[in-house]
């Protein structure tokens, strides 16, 4: 089952000129230049190049700093999501639907769960048990390899050694990458960027953490979520 999310109605055409800081970005939008929401901390550099055409969406109400908030960008002729919240919102609708085989067994979704000092994405509920369930968003394709992150992530290296941790204690945990465009074939950590969570990722799916990729083809209507991919945790980027 291929589940989607659509995406904001009336969104406009633009080029991407400059990231400002981590969450905004000079645009040209109708020949007019204004600054649109990055709704991603991630740095992007090989598809937020100056000229690259994107797609934004207008914000309904005043009182905004930005005008306009960045959803896509358009890479090689593909269209890749750039919203690192989307996948969680996607997610959450594909569980709903059963469309995601590791998790069928549990029919109680909880998000924004807290657990000890820190929030995970979901918990997940059932007649088998409970499983805490993170989500990374991942932007980043080398040579049709997805990888994450593209910058170091004390954040998310942190949540690995908690969810083996937990998982040491006897709670099934998992770490479910969404990749935002079609043209990944597989998922690895990026060592180059951040060893120090290649190295826990791996840690992690040594202790039973369950380490899953799935692949999404982006229109300019939706994010269709199609199928996993092959996670190479011994093919991690040097």
């Amino acid at each position: 089952m291929i589940v989607c999310l659509p995406l904001p109605e009336k969104s406009e055409e633009a080029f991407f000129l400059r990231r400002l800081n981590r969450f905004a970005a000079e645009i040209s939008l109708q020949g007019k230049r204004e600054i649109a929401h990055v709704p991603s901390s991630g740095r992007m550099a090989e598809l937020l190049v100056p000229g690259a055409r994107v797609w934004v969406k207008r914000h309904k109400n005043e009182g905004h700093k930005t005008t306009c908030r960045l959803l896509l960008v358009e890479h090689r002729p593909i269209l890749v999501s750039v919203d690192a919240t989307l996948p969680n919102r996607l997610v959450a609708r594909a569980l709903q639907a059963g469309a995601i085989r590791p998790f069928v067994q549990y029919d109680r979704i909880r998000p924004e769960y807290s657990l000890g000092h820190s929030r995970f994405d979901f918990m997940l509920s059932g007649p088998a048990g409970r499983c805490l369930l993170e989500v990374k968003s991942v932007t980043l394709v080398e040579n049709k390899v997805a990888l994450f992150p593209d910058a170091p992530s004390l954040r998310g290296t942190k949540h690995l050694e908690e969810l083996a941790a937990l998982r040491k204690d006897g709670m099934e945990t998992a770490v479910l990458f969404i990749v935002q465009r079609e043209d990944a074939t597989c998922f690895a950590p990026h060592r180059r960027q951040d060893p120090a969570f290649a190295t826990a990722l791996a840690q992690a799916a040594a202790k039973g953490v369950q380490v899953l990729a799935y692949r999404c083809r982006v229109t300019l209507r939706a994010v269709h979520l199609e199928k996993p991919i092959p996670v190479k945790l011994n093919d991690a980027r040097p």
